[in-house]
């Protein structure tokens, strides 16, 4: 999607969890608990979370000018960004079914254990989400996908409610 459009910038999130291997090193800035938590106690993180055993969070953006910034973040993680920006527009992007959310958790290689954990996880964040975000996408195809996330793009930067 990034590649689509000029005017979309992703922000880097920060993590404690270990880097996959095979996982590109610009994934995410992987960090040691200690730093993070400076980091959050000097007011760094647009929005940060307890996933499971790790921490995530999003370091205050500083994007290009002219730029929209893309968050890649969890329900815990909107809904921090919706009090600081209720008008960013949000997406609930899911897996098409909770069969292929494991297939696709086991091919990055986590551990049995962590895929139960994350799929219990995943369904209690997509009963949440759909109640307070403002879309919903459904990745089946990444193609389609990445058409319906750049017409939700287009509606907002219109003016438009709804793609």
């Amino acid at each position: 999607m990034l590649a689509r459009d000029e005017h979309l910038w992703l922000s880097r999130s920060w993590t404690t969890r270990r880097q996959r291997p095979g996982e590109p090193d610009g994934a995410y800035c992987f960090v040691d608990r200690e730093a993070f938590e400076r980091r959050v106690a000097s007011g760094g993180f647009l929005e940060w979370a307890r996933v499971l055993d790790d921490l995530y969070g999003t370091p205050t953006p500083e994007p290009p000018p002219g730029c929209d910034v893309v968050l890649e973040i969890d329900v815990q993680g909107a809904h921090q960004v919706l009090e600081r920006h209720p008008d960013a527009v949000t997406v609930l992007l899911l897996a098409p079914s909770i069969e292929a959310q494991e297939a696709r958790l086991h091919e990055r290689g986590e551990p049995p254990g962590y895929v139960e954990r994350r799929v219990a996880l995943g369904r209690a964040e997509e009963a949440e989400g759909r109640q307070f975000l403002q879309h919903v996408v459904v990745n089946d195809d990444l193609e389609s996908a990445v058409d319906q996330l750049s017409a939700i793009i287009e509606a907002a930067r219109s003016g438009s409610a709804r793609p």
